[in-house]
């Protein structure tokens, strides 16, 4: 019986090790991110809208208006406040937050907003970068130590320990560099970019064009894309 009962968890550790290893090929982004195969990621959008792309007429939206305002406010909520990733959405005008204050939710403002350094200051809560860095991983550490938690399958456990503990997050010279290039994409001609988002701790970027196609880009490749794209 006693040998019976280990050749069953061996059997069960082989097909959990087994599902582990199908999650990791069947995501877009794996666990530790991009790696160095996949400096970029191209998901094409609906095959209509990219041949049409060229003939439609383009409009400014008021994110184009305001964007000289916008830069550096949300390079400083990014760099000195507590937010973690952020959306900015030139057609809809919206910019989407996410606080590691309040981390399951993700709030939205008005780009006229954002553009005002009073709102920035009442809304966002000062923090240092590498302290909220830290407390990213407090809370991360947390999550872990929960009874819900420790309850999900094995193979999931070891595929969010690699993700949190492992994290390294986006350099803040490579946010810098990321918000001062998003008007040359803005300016292209026939496929420009119609939102972005950036997140500090899977260090991509996320951008989706005009044409509907999405592009993840590894954050530290993100001047060589530009190099060849523009």
């Amino acid at each position: 019986m006693k040998q019976q009962s280990k050749t069953d968890e061996e059997m069960d550790s082989t097909e959990e090790e087994h599902i582990e290893e199908l999650i990791l090929q069947e995501s877009i982004v794996s666990a530790a991110g991009l790696n160095s195969e996949q400096v970029l990621i191209g998901i094409k959008g609906d095959p209509s809208l990219r041949e049409s792309a060229p003939l439609r007429k383009r409009y400014d939206s008021k994110v184009d208006s305001l964007f000289d305002e916008l830069e550096p406010n949300l390079e400083d909520i990014m760099l000195n406040r507590g937010i973690y990733r952020i959306f900015v959405g030139f057609n809809s005008g919206e910019i989407r937050t996410n606080s590691v204050f309040d981390p399951l939710r993700q709030e939205i403002h008005d780009a006229e907003k954002i553009a005002d350094k009073n709102y920035i200051n009442r809304h966002f809560p000062l923090i240092k970068y590498n302290d909220k860095v830290a407390l990213m991983r407090e809370l991360y550490a947390a999550l872990r130590a929960t009874e819900q938690y420790q309850s999900i399958p094995g193979y999931w456990q070891n595929i969010l320990n690699r993700r949190s503990q492992h994290w390294l997050p986006l350099e803040p010279d490579n946010i810098t560099k990321i918000l001062t290039t998003v008007r040359k994409l803005r300016d292209i001609e026939e496929y420009y970019l119609r939102n972005i988002t950036m997140c500090i701790v899977q260090g991509i970027v996320r951008m989706q064009f005009n044409c509907d196609g999405t592009q993840i880009i590894d954050a530290h490749n993100f001047k060589h894309f530009l190099e060849e794209n523009i």
